[in-house]
């Protein structure tokens, strides 16, 4: 399949001059230019423009877009990740037309109304605006829509394993457990391990990335919020120190 510039734009609900200002940046490039000058955009080109919109519908600047296409090479794995979002959004929002309509039959009819019932699929999570922020859209619509599709089996299985967790290293920090030792190391590679598992992270599926590790290893002590999980500021410093050495040596 090949698609003319002018039908992309109908289609797309775009403009022609801004297919040309993508690819006078390099996002997107037609697969061909015509001797008359019409660009023409074949199927990879396509599934290509397809994920610049979905990143665009969650607020990624045209940089950004270009570093998660960039990264996320894998078109079908990416375009999975989105739809699952799409799924999980589509199920937010019947839930939340249920709740207006049960509002609705409640005034019309003199009925009681119930707070919970009211507030179902409205729920939001707190973090949203700084996680987008310091990391992108993109990556909290991945955590959000990983999250938003477990089971409460599965959610409280992930509650466990996060607060055993923080208990081993409160517990290691208290006993004055040296960071490089062999004991704290294991928390490290547990903690790195846990990382991992948490969709829209670097290295999501892998080991994370060094930067990211280290990164968020510095903010749990920067940030008191962080620290609390680990006992204070002594303990996330313990938590930082580990966690510093493990990337040293593995990451």
């Amino acid at each position: 399949m090949e698609v003319s510039i002018q039908e992309v734009a109908r289609l797309t609900g775009t403009t022609s001059r801004t297919l040309r200002h993508y690819d006078a940046i390099g996002l997107l490039e037609p697969s061909r230019v015509g001797d008359n000058g019409y660009r023409w955009y074949d199927d990879r080109a396509l599934v290509r423009l397809q994920r610049i919109l979905l990143l665009r519908g969650l607020g990624l600047g045209l940089p950004d877009i270009r570093r998660v296409l960039e990264r996320e090479q894998d078109e079908t794995a990416a375009l999975r990740h989105h739809l699952d979002w799409l799924r999980s959004e589509q199920r937010r929002l019947e839930r939340q037309a249920a709740s207006v309509e049960r509002t609705i039959t409640a005034r019309e009819n003199g009925g009681p109304l119930v707070a919970e019932n009211m507030f179902d699929g409205f729920d939001h999570t707190q973090y949203k605006d700084e996680v987008e922020q310091r990391w992108g859209a993109d990556a909290y619509a991945s955590s959000d829509a990983w999250w938003r599709g477990m089971s409460e089996d599965e959610r409280a299985a992930w509650k466990a394993t996060t607060a055993q967790l923080a208990t081993d290293w409160g517990a290691a920090a208290d006993a004055g457990t040296d960071p490089v030792s062999d004991e704290a190391q294991e928390l490290a590679r547990r903690h790195v391990a846990w990382l991992g598992g948490v969709p829209g992270t670097p290295g999501h599926g892998a080991a994370p990335v060094k930067e990211h590790v280290l990164g968020l290893a510095d903010m749990y002590v920067a940030d008191e919020r962080f620290a609390a999980n680990y006992g204070g500021v002594a303990g996330a410093t313990f938590v930082r120190d580990a966690l510093h050495e493990y990337a040293a040596r593995n990451l």
